[in-house]
């Protein structure tokens, strides 16, 4: 039986299409360290991340390609993941992160750090380096939901070593102040801090950074777009006409920013009781999804009131780490994170 060639291979999966870019594998540089042994060959797909939402169909593809050269009775895939970096933009800070994600909300009380927290744990989970920026200053809730305690202490660059919990890297004027003790700062303290936040703490390389933005817009949201390239911004909001409004708003604000948006979640969509399983749109139902039409931005989905979910974050386990597959919350921030990682590998 003839030798099997290294160029066969390639040629082979030079028929394989990454379908959400619209080019082969080969050609996007996706494949590496391919080895022949005898009938069996063994080879890796570097993806733009280990959750990208096509990775089962690519890998079963690739398999099928090589498998069908004359030859070979073994194929040995290998999954590894690079997340491709955000332009920069010129005179901004620039820090080894490759994307970062902004959360807004138009006001106060819709769950936006709650999706912050589950949105980052599920991106860890994926495989990829996370950071979860607390830049709600005068509410940081962060490191409550997160389970973390303590004073950051300073390393021999000076630098702040952050806090961390389920394998992401956590900063928030939360470990800075006393429990319970209000935050006093004007425009200008903000803006510092904003800068210091990145800057001054060791993030160290990731692939995403989440920033929990506070509600509405105002000098944060300001200071953070002039300070660093955002990769894009995702609303919170819920379904009632009020919330809505205010949606709006924040959609706005990141326009005139120049930061792409990633999409609308409807939080607090309905209520499924746990006893009699009717359900009740509390809050209304359906507004997210108009408004993204409106809006003409992506509708990433509408999350229920969920009880546990609010338990969990005042434990400080954030749902999406359950390890119950078939959990509710978890299935929806896998997904959302899924969602948010094809959005990039569009770009």
């Amino acid at each position: 039986m003839a030798k099997i060639e290294k160029e066969q291979i390639i040629a082979a999966l030079s028929s394989v299409m990454d379908p959400e870019l619209g080019k082969d594998l080969v050609r996007l540089n996706m494949i590496r360290d391919i080895k022949i042994e005898d009938h069996k060959v063994m080879f890796t797909i570097v993806l733009t991340t280990l959750a990208c939402p096509l990775r089962n169909k690519i890998e079963s593809e690739a398999h099928k390609a090589v498998l069908d050269v004359q030859g070979v009775s073994q194929v040995e895939i290998k999954i590894d993941s690079s997340v491709p970096h955000a332009a920069k933009i010129p005179d901004m800070l620039d820090l080894p992160i490759n994307h970062i994600i902004a959360v807004a909300s138009g006001k106060g009380g819709v769950g936006k750090s709650t999706i912050s927290v589950n949105l980052s744990v599920a991106l860890a989970q994926s495989g990829t380096k996370v950071g979860l920026l607390d830049a709600d200053f005068y509410g940081p809730n962060i490191p409550m939901m997160m389970g973390i305690k303590g004073l950051p202490f300073q390393n021999e660059n000076q630098k702040i070593i952050p806090g961390e919990a389920y394998g992401i890297k956590v900063m928030s004027t939360g470990f800075l102040v006393k429990e319970g003790q209000p935050l006093i700062w004007r425009g200008p303290l903000l803006h510092s801090a904003v800068k210091q936040f990145l800057s001054d703490v060791e993030w160290g390389e990731l692939d995403y950074l989440v920033v929990d933005l506070p509600p509405g817009t105002g000098d944060v949201q300001l200071s953070l777009a002039q300070t660093i390239s955002i990769s894009g911004g995702i609303i919170v909001t819920m379904p009632q006409e009020l919330s809505l409004d205010d949606a709006g708003r924040a959609l706005e604000m990141f326009k005139k920013l120049d930061i792409p948006v990633l999409g609308i979640i409807e939080n607090m969509s309905y209520f499924i009781c746990p006893h009699c399983t009717t359900r009740t749109d509390i809050f209304s139902h359906g507004g997210g999804k108009k408004t993204s039409l409106q809006m003409q931005v992506p509708y990433l989905g509408e999350l229920p009131i969920i009880p546990s979910l609010r338990e969990k974050a005042d434990e400080g386990i954030p749902s999406s780490q359950i390890k119950e597959a078939t959990n509710p919350e978890k299935i929806f921030f896998e997904e959302l994170a899924k969602k948010i990682a094809g959005i990039f590998i569009k770009k």
